[in-house]
């Protein structure tokens, strides 16, 4: 029985190791069918990457580095030549800040690292949109869905400058479904509970953030990577072909508590 994503081409963007949410989607993606393109940013991660992407057959892995427009139209290039001109999934799970600034007050934030955060973490799904534009387009509409966090709609200690590009991302997402919904192609967001990842490492006092939600949500459990995955695989699936320009939680429901 073919699998809800067989014959589609995805491209994920943002794995950094076996914990990664990208990863997670990546695993759900494969295993309902779909070919599957990856970059990675770095030498660092490379073989990581490399060595994931070779257990799931993967069609291209590739270098990107997001802030770069000519990085980017080579990255969608050689998608592009491997997928034969088309694209149908684009999972795009990058965010980046620096650590000085996940930690102390927002408002020491310099510019420069202020606007560095917002570009990797919400510029580029706007550069990342406009390149698959072309190939969605030709292969009749296609589905890319960003990750989010409730820290862009309030504050969370120590989020900070992430915060305000979470912000930013969420408008862009809403933006860019109703430029792009005329050619079929939805955007979309999931926001997560905290998800033990490497970059979750980085955000001061990760473990309180954890264990408020997980005591104050209203199912009171963790959320994990393949709980996302579950919830990227609705809404990049045939299931979701009317839904766009859309946040879906999966945080047990704490975005719903007051306190």
């Amino acid at each position: 029985m073919a699998g809800p994503f067989t014959g589609k081409r995805a491209l994920v963007m943002g794995v950094a190791n076996k914990r990664s949410i990208a990863w997670a989607i990546a695993q759900t993606l494969a295993e309902g069918g779909a070919q599957l393109a990856f970059t990675y940013q770095g030498e660092r991660i490379e073989k990581s990457v490399r060595d994931l992407a070779a257990t799931v057959d993967a069609a291209l892995v590739t270098e990107c580095d997001v802030r770069s427009d000519d990085d980017l139209f080579r990255v969608f290039d050689e998608v592009g030549q491997t997928f034969g001109g088309e694209l149908d999934i684009l999972v795009h799970s990058v965010a980046f800040a620096a650590a000085e600034d996940l930690e102390g007050r927002f408002t020491d934030t310099p510019r420069d690292r202020f606007w560095m955060a917002l570009d990797i973490s919400a510029y580029s799904l706007v550069a990342c949109a406009k390149a698959a534009e072309p190939l969605m387009e030709k292969a009749g509409g296609g589905s890319i869905l960003t990750m989010t966090y409730l820290g862009g709609e309030r504050v969370v200690p120590h989020y900070n400058v992430m915060g305000v590009a979470k912000a930013t991302l969420d408008a862009s997402m809403r933006y860019l479904a109703s430029d792009l919904g005329e050619k079929n192609i939805r955007v979309n967001a999931i926001s997560a509970g905290p998800v033990r990842t490497l970059a979750a490492r980085s955000i001061a006092g990760f473990p309180t953030m954890e264990a408020i939600v997980e005591e104050r949500a209203p199912l009171h459990r963790h959320v994990d990577a393949e709980d996302v995955a579950a919830a990227a695989g609705y809404l990049l699936g045939p299931g979701a072909k009317n839904v766009t320009a859309t946040t879906l939680y999966v945080d047990s429901g704490y975005h719903a508590m007051g306190m």
